[in-house]
C-alpha cells in the first residue's frame, strides 16, 4: 500500500462550502488519502442552511475528512445528530469526539484530545463529545494508546518553542495560545509522528522536528513535527493548508532537527556523565579521568545510560544541537565542544568535528555483524568523512590532510569517530603516524599495526581496539595518500581515552589544547563555529542532495 497522502485545513469558522470546494479541486490533482481539519469547524455561529445541507448530505467534503471539537461546543443540531444517531455528520464527514483513538482504513492511528483545559475547580464535562473541554484524566487516559502517527489537539503543548527551536513565534502569538503542560505530556508519551492543531489568530507556525526518547531495546528514534494552522481564508493570508506524505516506513532525522522541547526538571543529582569501567567518564565531545577508588566503585554500580540518556543520542535533550551540521539517515556530524583546532588554516572554519551513528551502541558491530543496520551506518559514517576530508583539501589548496580516529571497546556508552585536520606535510612525512606511535609507547600500549579492518567481521574478529586513519592529498597530482593504524586492545586493560588527541595536540604544538575542559567556547562561539561549517560544507554535504 502506498503512504497515505494527507491534507490538513485551519479552523473553518462555518465556512465549509467553500473550504470543501478547495478540497474538491485539490483532491482531483493529487488524490489525497484522507483531509484532517483543526481547530474550530463551525465557529460560534454557523449558518442554519449550512447545517441543512449537511445533515442533507447535500453537502459534503470530497474524501475522508476527520476532526475534532475545538474551543466552540459543536452546532445543537450537529451535537444531536450524533447524540441520537451513531452515523458520520454527512458522507466523509468524521467526528472524532473530544477524546478518541481512531484507526483509519490506510492504517493510520489518530488520537484526538479536543477543547481547552478544563479548571481543577470547574464541574466535569462528563461524557458529551461535543463540549469543548477536557480534563487532564482525559489526557492521561489517552497515553494508554501507546503510540499515534497523528496526535491532532485544540490546545498546544507548553512550551513547544523550547528546545533548542530556532523558529521565531513573537510574544503577542504566544499571548494568543492555549497552551497546556499535560498536552506536552501527552505528546511525549505517545511520539506521534505529526501533532497537529490550530492558530487562535492569523499566523502559521511550524516547528522544527524534534526527536523523542526511544523506547528501551529500539534504536529507532522517533521524530515528531508540530504544525498550527492558521484559520481557513484568514485576511493575512497565512498558511492554512499543508499537505504532506506518511510514510510509516521511514525511520531516518531529518536535517534540522532538534532536541525535544519537553524537557523533564533536571535532577542536579543526576550524574552528566557516562561513566566507562576505568572510572573515566566519557562526555558528550571529550573525557577525562576521574581518579579515587570510591569514584570508581560508583560508577562500577551505574546501569549503562539509555539513548535519552547518552550525550551522543539525539533522543537526549541535552545534546548541543546547535552544534549539529548536517544529519543523514544513519549518522550525523557535529562540530566538537572544546575542539583541539578552533580554526584551521585561516580558513574560518573549525578543524575538530565528531561523527555519530544514530543507534545507540558502544561498538558498531555490537549490533550484530549481519545487521544491516550496523552496515548502513558504518557506509555512512566512512561516506561522511570522505567528504568532510575532500571538503578540508579543496578549501586549503590541499595544504590540509584528516586524523581519523575512534576507540572501539565494548565498555563504551556511544561509539565515536573523531576527526582533526592537520598539515598534510605532516601526513607525509611520517611525523603524525610518529607523534600517535610514540604517544601510545610513552604509555606502554601495544604498538600500532599497519592494517585495514574491512568488515564489522574483521572488526569483532579483533576484539577492542583503537583505529586511526591518516589521508592527505597534497601533492597536486591526485594521488591519495592513506594509511590506517589498529592497536588492539586488551579487554581489561585501561586506556587513556585522550591518547590520541595529547599525541595530536603535542604534533601541532597545541598542548594547552590537549584537554577539552581546558578550552571550551561559549555557546555564542560553538553556534559561529557550526554555522561557519554548515555553509561551507554544502557543496560536500550529501544529506542535501
Amino acid at each position: 500500500m502506498a503512504a497515505p497522502k494527507i491534507i490538513v485545513l485551519g479552523s473553518l469558522y462555518g465556512n465549509l462550502e467553500p473550504a470543501f470546494k478547495k478540497l474538491a479541486a485539490l483532491h482531483a490533482k493529487n488524490a489525497f488519502s484522507l483531509a484532517i481539519l483543526t481547530g474550530d469547524v463551525f465557529g460560534p455561529s454557523p449558518s442554519p442552511d449550512t447545517i441543512s445541507a449537511l445533515l442533507a448530505g447535500t453537502l459534503h467534503p470530497p474524501l475522508p475528512t476527520y476532526f475534532s471539537v475545538g474551543s466552540q461546543p459543536l452546532p445543537e443540531r450537529i451535537a444531536a445528530h450524533l447524540a441520537a444517531s451513531d452515523d458520520d455528520i454527512a458522507p466523509n464527514l468524521h467526528f472524532l469526539g473530544r477524546r478518541s483513538v481512531t484507526k483509519t482504513t490506510e492504517g493510520l492511528r489518530i488520537v484526538s484530545l479536543g477543547g481547552a483545559l478544563l479548571q481543577a475547580d470547574a464541574a466535569a464535562p462528563g461524557k458529551e463529545q461535543h463540549l469543548p473541554f477536557h480534563t487532564e484524566q482525559d489526557a492521561h487516559s489517552l497515553k494508554g494508546a501507546h503510540g499515534a502517527d497523528i496526535l491532532l489537539t485544540s490546545t498546544w503543548p507548553a512550551g513547544i518553542w523550547a528546545g533548542g527551536s530556532k523558529v521565531a513565534l513573537d510574544e503577542d502569538c504566544r499571548r494568543q495560545v492555549a497552551a497546556s503542560a499535560c498536552v506536552a505530556e501527552l505528546c511525549a508519551a505517545l511520539k506521534p509522528r505529526y501533532h497537529l492543531s490550530a492558530s487562535p489568530g492569523d499566523f502559521f507556525y511550524e516547528r522544527e522536528p524534534f526527536v523523542q526518547a526511544a523506547e528501551a531495546n529500539s534504536d529507532v528514534i522517533p521524530v515528531t513535527r508540530f504544525l498550527s494552522m492558521a484559520p481557513y481564508g484568514n485576511a493575512a493570508k497565512k498558511k492554512a493548508l499543508y499537505a504532506f506524505t506518511l510514510n510509516k516506513s521511514d525511520e531516518a532525522v531529518p536535517p534540522g532537527t532538534t532536541a525535544s522541547p519537553f524537557l523533564p526538571p533536571r535532577d542536579k543529582k543526576r550524574r552528566l556523565n557516562e561513566e566507562d569501567a576505568d572510572g573515566a567518564s566519557y562526555n558528550r565531545y571529550g573525557n577525562h579521568h576521574q581518579h579515587g577508588r570510591q569514584k570508581r566503585h560508583r560508577a562500577s554500580q551505574q546501569p549503562p545510560p539509555g539513548p535519552d540518556q547518552c550525550f551522543f543520542c539525539l533522543s537526549n535533550p541535552r545534546t548541543a544541537t546547535h552544534m549539529i551540521c548536517s544529519i543523514g539517515e544513519d549518522a550525523y556530524v557535529t562540530t566538537a565542544k572544546g575542539p583541539l583546532i578552533p580554526s584551521a588554516a585561516d580558513l574560518a572554519l573549525p578543524g575538530h568535528f565528531i561523527i555519530i551513528p544514530l543507534p545507540h551502541a558502544p561498538t558498531l558491530h555490537s549490533l550484530g555483524t549481519s545487521s544491516p543496520e550496523a552496515a548502513r551506518a558504518r557506509l555512512e559514517m566512512a561516506r561522511f568523512r570522505d567528504s568532510l576530508q575532500s571538503m578540508l583539501a579543496r578549501r586549503s589548496d590541499r595544504n590540509l590532510g584528516v586524523v581519523t580516529w575512534e576507540i572501539s571497546r565494548d565498555r563504551n556508552v556511544h561509539l565515536i569517530w573523531q576527526v582533526v585536520a592537520v598539515p598534510a606535510a605532516r601526513i607525509v612525512d611520517g611525523l603524525a603516524e610518529a607523534a600517535l606511535r610514540v604517544e601510545a609507547d610513552r604509555h606502554g600500549y601495544p604498538a600500532f599495526q599497519t592494517r585495514e579492518l574491512a568488515s564489522l567481521e574483521d572488526e569483532a574478529a579483533c576484539g577492542d581496539f583503537v583505529r586511526v586513519w591518516l589521508w592527505c592529498d597534497s601533492d597536486g597530482s591526485d594521488a591519495i595518500r592513506s594509511k590506517t593504524l589498529v592497536m588492539p586492545l586488551d579487554r581489561d586493560m585501561r586506556f587513556d581515552l585522550q591518547m590520541p588527541r595529547r599525541a595530536l595536540a603535542k604534533l601541532l604544538e597545541l598542548e594547552d589544547r590537549s584537554v577539552w575542559q581546558d578550552c571550551q567556547q561559549t555557546e555564542a562561539e560553538e553556534t559561529k563555529d557550526a554555522d561557519a561549517f554548515r555553509e561551507a560544507f554544502k557543496e560536500w554535504d550529501f544529506t542535501l542532495e
